[in-house]
């Protein structure tokens, strides 16, 4: 008997935790202008930052002279332009970009400390903030799984 109840409670838990997950994560469909004010805010910073990247590869002389003056060896240009186009082709894929704005928001965190750290001016500094949003704020307008997990208020 006690074994039989002890099954019936998890039945009943995963019953209220399935009918629950599924009110939590079912949004409405997203409109085709919202989509694609979402895709256009996500071009912004995905063509900002594919073209850093490319410039990284590149190495021209501003590029090389900027990171030195960061407090950075020429060296390390070519792998963070790799990192930098990689994660950003991660964020294009509609399939990946909530991982590809996650590794962005942790490459952005870089280099908002490394502005602070050479004491740069405000916009060196918050520049890398507002391409960090506007991948967010795209993202969010285009992807349901993350309207889900961050639902507006009405």
């Amino acid at each position: 008997m006690a074994s039989e109840r002890t099954g019936n409670r998890f039945s009943i838990e995963r019953d209220l935790e399935e009918k629950f997950m599924q009110s939590v994560t079912q949004t409405a469909p997203v409109s085709k202008k919202t989509l694609w004010a979402g895709r256009i805010i996500s071009s912004l910073p995905a063509l900002f930052l594919l073209l850093d990247g490319v410039g990284k590869l590149i190495k021209p002389a501003p590029v090389v002279e900027g990171t030195i003056r960061l407090g950075y060896p020429e060296s390390v240009i070519l792998p963070l332009g790799i990192v930098l186009i990689a994660c950003t082709i991660v964020y294009v894929i509609p399939r990946t970009s909530v991982l590809g704005a996650i590794l962005l928001t942790g490459y952005l965190g870089g280099a908002v400390a490394t502005h602070v750290r050479v004491g740069d001016g405000l916009f060196p500094i918050s520049f890398p903030v507002i391409i960090g949003v506007l991948i967010w704020g795209g993202l969010f307008l285009r992807d349901d799984r993350l309207r889900a997990l961050i639902p507006p208020r009405s």
